[in-house]
């Protein structure tokens, strides 16, 4: 039986975060829309209620319906949670005298609420908002209090529900983890059994149950969570899994024979497909981006299904979709949820009168790779950078060509290797090289040349969703720069990005 935690999105910025905290805790927990709940039953040992950028006071504030929650499950709201607990039954909540945001500091921490175990006065904590709880319900009380802030805290009597001001799951917050555990372990009782392995063992046993005798067939795109999910059929099912792995020439350089090899060397049943011709000639002349996506995405339909078609009685398509994909896809701002089709090769499924089967739909990127790397998963593949699905096509700013693949693949490969060979690779969370329709006049020996420039993009990041330009040493960069301009003709100028996201995009199109 697992053991889950709710969470009700009320539309917070730092959701998911509080689901990555209470993972990082060994805990299973599942976000869900304020106003899409699903039933609760025994394996639902707790709930929280997010934070939101709306106000409780405002007309068109998120509501939910907690009436067979609260009082009958532990209940911990955050932020805007907790001021809706307060207000939703007698409190009163209004603006602020002045808005907190950011640290503060806890002046006030009762020690005998189970909550607050072993925290201590005087913790920093981070605040975001720009009401407070003026007035609690007659049965509420404080539990915590801030320099500027009365209720920074509250429980309620005879119930096991309580409030935040403040946000514990940020790395801002101290001790903010130790208030987590004590809600999960000591109010709502988790066994903290969420593992890698636990993992790893029930997802092969539903996968057996689920797809039983029948054929799956999976495209493999190098990266680390089709990889994942293909090792983890395989242990599940053997040889009724088909892996099919698509060169479309848009790859790094030597990756399709590399990654190929690597997923024969782990047993895996994988179909080889070259078909780079095919993509750069449906791709020639063309400079939109996002007709360069669709271009790409059109012909990898067609040739997985052909391909698939030649494996008989497939029954189920597998995809590499992982939770951040399900999450963005849920809203919150709506009367229901509406869910979209997340199918890495969608449409597939409906040509292809197949069956959607998900492995990895309930992890997080890191979890991926914690899952990956407990699976033996090669270093390589594991712990390589984010690299777009439609590869060097949205790295090539304007028409592609052969000649300029070669020159992208080549320069990419110096940089990339570099970066390993100096040890900043794993510093950096995502890097590659851009190469821009513009050429510029220099001077090799005596002659002018007159070729193209390249943009090394180098970022920092945790998710992706905000990301911030890597400082790398000088010294490396004029290195670099160098081999580039030496060892790949055509090329003769580099220049380094130092845009943030945002304004900018991580990639160039």
């Amino acid at each position: 039986m697992q053991e889950t935690i709710y969470i009700l999105d009320f539309g917070s910025q730092y959701t998911q975060l509080i689901a990555r905290r209470i993972r990082e805790l060994n805990v299973y927990c599942e976000i869900h829309p304020y106003n899409h709940i699903p039933e609760l039953d025994n394996t639902v040992k707790g709930v929280i209620l997010s934070g939101s950028p709306y106000s409780v006071r405002d007309g068109n504030a998120p509501v939910a319906d907690i009436s067979k929650i609260k009082g009958f499950y532990p209940v911990l709201g955050i932020c805007y949670g907790a001021q809706f607990l307060a207000q939703r039954y007698g409190g009163e909540v209004k603006p602020s005298k002045s808005r907190e945001y950011g640290r503060a500091k806890l002046r006030y921490v009762d020690q005998s609420s189970i909550i607050f175990k072993d925290v201590q006065n005087g913790k920093q904590v981070w605040m975001s908002h720009a009401d407070t709880i003026m007035r609690l319900p007659d049965n509420y009380r404080i539990i915590g209090s801030t320099d500027d802030i009365d209720v920074g805290a509250f429980a309620v009597k005879g119930e096991q529900t309580y409030g935040l001001q403040f946000h514990p799951e940020v790395y801002h917050t101290e001790q903010g983890s130790l208030i987590l555990e004590n809600f999960l372990v000591k109010v709502c009782g988790c066994s903290r059994t969420w593992t890698a392995d636990s993992f790893i063992e029930s997802t092969i046993h539903d996968l057996q149950k689920t797809i039983g005798n029948e054929k799956v067939v999976l495209g493999l795109s190098g990266g680390v969570d089709s990889s994942v999910a293909a090792l983890l059929l395989h242990r599940a099912v053997g040889k009724q899994l088909s892996g099919i792995f698509v060169d479309n020439g848009l790859l790094r350089k030597g990756e399709f024979k590399k990654v190929l090899d690597t997923y024969k060397d782990f047993g895996l049943n994988v179909i080889g497909v070259d078909a780079a011709e095919r993509f750069l000639s449906d791709l020639k002349d063309v400079v939109d981006p996002e007709q360069k996506r669709k271009i790409i995405g059109r012909i990898f339909i067609e040739i997985f299904e052909k391909e698939a078609k030649k494996i008989k009685d497939v029954r189920w398509l597998a995809q590499g979709t992982i939770y951040p994909d399900v999450i963005e896809s849920v809203s919150v701002k709506g009367p229901s949820a509406k869910i979209k089709s997340h199918h890495n090769v969608g449409g597939l499924p409906e040509i292809m009168n197949l069956k959607v089967i998900e492995p990895l739909k309930l992890l997080f990127k890191d979890e991926v790779r914690k899952i990956g790397e407990s699976l033996g998963l090669d270093k390589s593949i594991l712990i390589r950078h984010p690299f777009p699905g439609p590869g060097l096509a949205v790295r090539i700013v304007g028409e592609i060509t052969a000649d300029k693949v070669r020159m992208l693949q080549e320069a990419d490969d110096l940089f990339i290797n570099g970066l390993i060979e100096s040890g900043l690779y794993h510093e950096v969370w995502q890097a590659g090289v851009i190469l821009l329709p513009v050429q510029s006049v220099g001077i090799m020996g005596d002659e002018r040349t007159y070729e193209y420039v390249v943009a090394l993009r180098a970022v920092t990041s945790t998710d992706g969703m905000t990301a911030d330009w890597a400082r790398l040493p000088y010294d490396f960069l004029s290195s670099v720069s160098n081999e580039i301009i030496n060892k790949v003709k055509g090329i003769n100028r580099v220049v380094f990005d130092i845009s943030s996201k945002p304004p900018a995009t991580i990639e160039w199109e």
